[in-house]
């Protein structure tokens, strides 16, 4: 029961700054936007996390993960923070991200013999509209989600239920937004439980060339989550099995054809949880209710905060490492944290062993 003191106390107010962040009323745009300026370079710091689990620093397996390593960082930047998506490149160091408040954040991560140690080569702009004025200057608010289609990203808008294309291959955190179609039903979604995952199918893999969206607690009838196939071959809306009061929080493909589902719990008494699930892309279709067996699980005793964001990448030895960072709220109680693993093939006897006798998802 140790750390658990701070941490609920962390959880608590946490939870009411969720729940109470309603951004303020926007004032209208300029009829005319003035060229954007460029993006800012800024300063990240990085604080070593040197084991996952507060309790035994020097455990490093997981159920089917592997911990790296893990940074908590801070910025003398004020609108640093509020981090809700993340997208890792396949060199495992550049990466471009984004806050809740309508910014981009990307830089490098730093390596040293494996692990993260810091960041370099930070800067920021505003996420921009199809008229080149800040997304946030029309009430689009509550930018949740990254998809990444080689040179082209989708960023997902959670109150506003819409999906922004940029091309940011040409324009970088320049580009500007424009809108794409989405189905009927995300738009009748409520207004602050939409589009939390949002990811792109490569070709090669089943259902490629589609966009999966995926609602953070938009229920349906039978209560689990809500879903959406946009593009490809067989669009349409499938659900997500809800399960132990989590609601979804981000998502990832791996090369291996499998949705890595990141998802969170908070309970006033219990404080923040976290939980991946993996499900195999051949059963996302329409009309589909998925489901997959739990990679980890974790609670306040572990280094845990908001996590909000997912990447995967595979490194030159062919190890898959999923990126995770969180959401601080803009809260001084909470912190902005990135964790890297390892994810094991589950084949592999040493995550059966693990799940089975010393994992979180096993207690």
């Amino acid at each position: 029961m140790r750390h658990i003191t701070r941490r609920s106390a962390v959880a608590l107010l946490a939870g009411v700054l969720v729940l109470a962040a309603i951004p303020a009323t926007p004032q209208a745009p300029r009829s005319t936007p003035r060229t954007p300026d460029p993006p800012l370079k800024i300063d990240i710091r990085a604080q070593p996390i040197a084991g996952f689990d507060a309790r035994d620093p020097s455990r490093r397996q997981f159920g089917e993960l592997l911990f790296r390593g893990g940074l908590e960082l801070t910025s003398p930047y004020k609108e640093f923070g509020g981090i809700s998506a993340i997208r890792v490149a396949a060199d495992g160091a550049r990466f471009v991200a984004v806050s809740d408040k309508g910014r981009w954040f990307r830089g490098r991560i730093v390596y040293r013999d494996g692990r993260p140690v810091g960041i370099d080569d930070a800067e920021t702009a505003p996420i921009l509209g199809p008229d080149g004025r800040p997304i946030t200057a029309r009430g689009w608010y509550d930018s949740e989600a990254i998809a990444e289609d080689g040179k082209t990203l989708y960023v997902g808008l959670e109150r506003v239920h819409q999906i922004l294309r940029f091309d940011y291959g040409k324009d970088g955190l320049l580009a500007r937004g424009v809108p794409i179609a989405v189905p009927p039903g995300m738009k009748r979604m409520p207004s602050n439980k939409g589009i939390e995952c949002l990811v792109f199918v490569p070709k090669g893999l089943p259902g490629g060339g589609t966009l999966i969206a995926i609602s953070e607690r938009a229920l349906d009838a039978a209560k689990n989550i809500r879903a959406f196939l946009i593009g490809g071959s067989s669009p349409g809306e499938f659900s997500v099995a809800r399960s132990d009061e989590f609601d979804v929080s981000d998502c990832a493909i791996t090369p291996r054809g499998e949705l890595l589902l990141l998802e969170r719990r908070f309970f006033w008494t219990s404080g923040i949880a976290m939980r991946m699930r993996r499900i195999a892309l051949a059963g996302v279709k329409p009309g589909a209710v998925i489901d997959g067996p739990i990679v980890v699980e974790a609670d306040m005793g572990y280094q845990i905060d908001n996590m909000e964001g997912l990447s995967v990448h595979r490194t030159p030895d062919n190890e898959l490492v999923l990126t995770l960072i969180s959401d601080d709220n803009f809260s001084v109680l909470q912190r902005t944290i990135l964790l890297q693993f390892t994810l094991m093939d589950a084949r592999d006897p040493r995550a059966r062993l693990e799940k089975r006798v010393g994992s979180p998802a096993a207690r």
